[in-house]
């Protein structure tokens, strides 16, 4: 797909959007950490999280703010905040996690990631936060590079499993804009 000259809209996920959701998720999953890992742990960890009954709890969860980055009707990146216990290395007032956060391959560089980072801002003083933390895998030099771009400074570390594969996450932090 060849990033158009306009630049997608937000909106937040309705019960709809589970399935188109649950396919873009699957496939940018794939794309951005298939390489990097063992097949069978990206197989049971996109089976298990990004399933279109998956995705439909998830919309349907008032603790969870999913936004969706469209253009003509497609998926351009999505990210998803919501209300969960921070780690201890997580240490402002009123924490409020950005779970999930991906920019279709097309659009890097086109200025979405920015635009759909200020939705999670919005998203996260909607839900009260005042504390923005996320979880990044420790060998995704890209999406770190990005984040503390935006403010997001390293705190701490916590396990990710993908699979039967225990990994390492970079724990960012920020305050809520």
């Amino acid at each position: 797909m060849t990033a158009p000259t306009t630049m997608p809209t937000f909106r937040r996920a309705g019960p709809t959007d589970a399935a188109a959701l649950s396919t873009f998720a699957t496939r940018v999953f794939v794309e951005t950490f298939g390489p990097h890992n063992r097949a069978e742990d990206i197989a049971q960890y996109v089976t298990s999280t990004y399933g279109p009954s998956r995705q439909a709890a998830e919309i349907a969860d008032p603790a969870i703010v999913t936004i969706l980055a469209e253009q003509q009707g497609e998926l351009a990146g999505f990210a998803q905040v919501r209300h969960h216990v921070a780690p201890a290395c997580v240490a402002g007032p009123a924490p409020v996690e950005l779970w999930r956060f991906y920019v279709d391959t097309a659009w890097r560089g086109q200025g979405l990631a920015q635009r759909l980072m200020d939705a999670v801002h919005a998203a996260a003083s909607e839900l009260g936060g005042r504390t923005l933390w996320l979880a990044v895998w420790e060998r995704n030099p890209r999406a770190i590079a990005f984040y503390e771009k935006v403010g997001f400074r390293t705190a701490g570390t916590q396990v990710f499993v993908l699979g039967s594969d225990r990994q390492t996450d970079d724990v960012m932090v920020t305050e809520v804009r």
